[in-house]
Formats: C-alpha cells, structure tokens, sequence
C-alpha cells in the first residue's frame, strides 16, 4: 500500500507547470514594461548630474537651466521636460530637484505606476 502511494505522488502535474508558467510570465512582463521607463530615469539623473559636474564652479541657477536644456535636447529626453526641475539656491549652494510619476500601461485598463524622485547639489 505504501509503495502505491509513493509512486502515485512523483512529481509536478501538468496543470501545476501551467499556473508557474503563467505567473513567471505575468512578471517577467511587467519587468520589461518597466525596463523603458528606468532608462529614461537613468538618462534624467545622468544628465543632472552631468550638469551638476560642468557648473559646479559657479552654480548659477540661470546657467543651471540653460545647461539642462541642452543636455535635454541632446539626450533627447521626452518622459518629463527639464522645466520640471526645481533649482533652489540656498546658504550651502545650488540644488536641482525632480520629482515625477510615470504611468505604465500594463494589461488593458490595468496600469503601473511609478516615482521618481532625485536630488542633487551643486558644489
């Protein structure tokens, strides 16, 4: 009796394999909806920071912004404009700040959202 049992429960069933297929599939899907997203993400902080490294002499908030916008025509970034960055000027320098959402869409009416938020000082 024993071995019967044994025998009869070797294994995955086919219907098992199924349902882990379906959820890898469902998450390797929203990981490659979402890849875009980052890059541009990546592309929005190096180019803050890239800035931040040209005029670090003299953080001009004017130059500032004339310095994102050519960097933004450059990168031809499209996600989020660099009006959007906050170049506050205080005791200790200049900061830039951006701080966006970015839907995703995912499944028929079913979206991702994300946050981005990066700050970063002009010394």
């Amino acid at each position: 009796m024993k071995k019967i049992m044994r025998h009869r429960q070797q294994g995955i069933t086919f219907i098992g394999i199924l349902v882990i297929l379906a959820l890898v599939g469902v998450i390797a899907y929203a990981g490659i909806r979402l890849v875009p997203v980052y890059l541009t993400y990546m592309q929005v902080v190096r180019t803050m920071d890239a800035t931040a490294q040209e005029l670090k002499d003299t953080p001009d908030p004017g130059a500032i912004r004339r310095s994102l916008e050519r960097h933004w025509a450059i990168e031809d970034i499209s996600a989020v404009s660099y009006k959007d960055i906050e170049i506050t000027k205080d005791d200790s320098g200049v900061t830039m700040h951006l701080a966006y959402d970015e839907p995703v869409p995912y499944i028929a009416n079913v979206s991702l959202s994300v946050h981005f938020e990066k700050t970063v000082k002009v010394q």
